[in-house]
C-alpha cells in the first residue's frame, strides 16, 4: 500500500501520527497483523514489525511507520489488544504517545 501525505493521520491537534513496534515486548502472536495487514507484519524470526508505505518490512530497531488515515481504527485496536504491550503510536512532532502501553 502507498501511503499518499493527505491519507497520513494527524491527532485532533493537527500532528502527523506514526507507529513502532518494542520488539523486545512483541509475543510473536500476530494480532497487529490480523488487524491490520498494511502496516504490520510478522518475520520469519516469529516477532512483528512495522511496514513502510511502500509495503518494505521496517526491521530496525524503533523503526516506525506513517498511520495510514483508512487504518487508523485497526492500528489502534492492534495497540490496545496486543498481548505484549508492545505497539507504540506517537506524534511525529513532539513524540509523544498517543495509543499504546505509554500513553498519557
Amino acid at each position: 500500500m502507498t501511503v499518499q501525505r493527505e491519507d497520513l493521520v494527524t491527532s485532533s491537534d493537527g500532528a502527523a501520527l506514526e507507529v513502532w513496534i518494542d520488539q523486545d515486548l512483541c509475543t510473536g502472536d500476530g494480532i497487529c497483523a490480523q488487524y491490520a495487514p498494511e502496516v504490520f507484519e510478522l518475520d520469519i524470526d516469529g516477532l512483528a514489525y512495522v511496514k513502510s508505505g511502500d509495503d518494505e518490512l521496517l526491521q530496525d530497531k524503533g523503526a516506525t511507520t506513517a498511520v495510514p488515515l483508512p487504518l487508523l481504527a485497526e492500528v489502534v485496536d492492534s495497540a490496545r489488544e496486543c498481548p505484549g504491550e508492545c505497539i507504540h503510536v506517537r506524534r511525529v512532532a513532539d513524540q509523544v504517545e498517543v495509543y499504546g502501553p505509554d500513553a498519557e
